[in-house]
């Protein structure tokens, strides 16, 4: 199962030229959602209009070396490390999801346009890639969905309750979940593979397909988010709240750790 390409046995009835226009098309459904979304909530607007104020009520100046240092440290412990997350637990299901998701699609672009059939064996590490991220979302999302989520774990609300804000985690362990059930069941000839692959790709359209309804953008908008408050930090223009007159330091710092539980 591990080291068995799923896309190259389901080219026996369906056109690999299909399959990859699939991809082409989630391709572009992502890039139109989330340009929708970001004008739709005016997030670009909203990012240059902080900017521009950062940059005008700056207390000091931040070097071209001092932005590019901000840029690095954004990008690693924001971005690759997922450091805004003050919760251990939350930050491990956060990672294994997020490098489950990278590894899961990445392997999929390479198995279905490098390798869409037998013709060309597929490599069993590119096999074992794909489902080892299906499994990496499959624990960091039940993880987090089960027994990180605040609501579930603090206010003791039912895991099974679902709201609109869910739609991009539960689409995305579908994806992975009736993906990994798909590669099963084929790899064992059962008649129900088929039924496992149609569950496979409606999970996926759902989570491509709903960009401006999910969550899926903000992994563009974050990194740039996450950027500027460093940059606010740096200039001394992070005051977005008013501090009380006697602790102003605790009492910031305690509201941005409730913030990112």
């Amino acid at each position: 199962m591990f080291s068995n390409n799923p896309f190259a046995d389901i080219s026996v009835f369906l056109s690999p030229y299909i399959m990859q226009s699939y991809v082409i098309a989630m391709v572009v459904l992502v890039v139109c959602g989330t340009i929708y979304d970001t004008l739709h909530k005016k997030s670009a607007k909203y990012f240059f209009q902080n900017w521009r104020n950062s940059k005008k009520n700056s207390v000091q100046d931040v070097s071209k070396g001092q932005l590019t240092s901000i840029a690095i440290h954004t990008l690693i412990v924001d971005s690759l490390l997922s450091g805004e997350f003050c919760n251990l637990r939350r930050r491990i299901a956060h990672l294994l999801g997020m490098y489950g998701f990278i590894l899961f699609v990445g392997a999929t672009a390479v198995m279905i346009f490098v390798y869409p059939t037998h013709n060309a064996p597929t490599p069993a590490l590119v096999s074992q890639i794909w489902h080892l991220g299906a499994l990496m979302i499959c624990v960091g999302g039940y993880w987090f969905w089960f027994f990180i989520r605040v609501d579930v774990a603090a206010e003791g609300n039912s895991p099974f309750r679902v709201v609109k804000a869910d739609l991009f985690i539960l689409s995305l362990l579908a994806s992975a979940t009736f993906g990994l059930l798909w590669s099963y069941l084929q790899a064992n000839g059962s008649v129900w593979a088929y039924a496992g692959f149609g569950m496979h790709i409606i999970a996926t359209t759902v989570l491509f397909g709903s960009v401006p309804w999910s969550k899926f953008a903000h992994m563009f908008f974050k990194p740039a988010a996450a950027f500027q408050k460093r940059v606010e930090e740096a200039n001394g223009t992070r005051n977005n709240m008013p501090a009380p007159a006697n602790e102003p330091e605790k009492f910031g710092t305690a509201r941005e750790q409730a913030r990112n539980y």
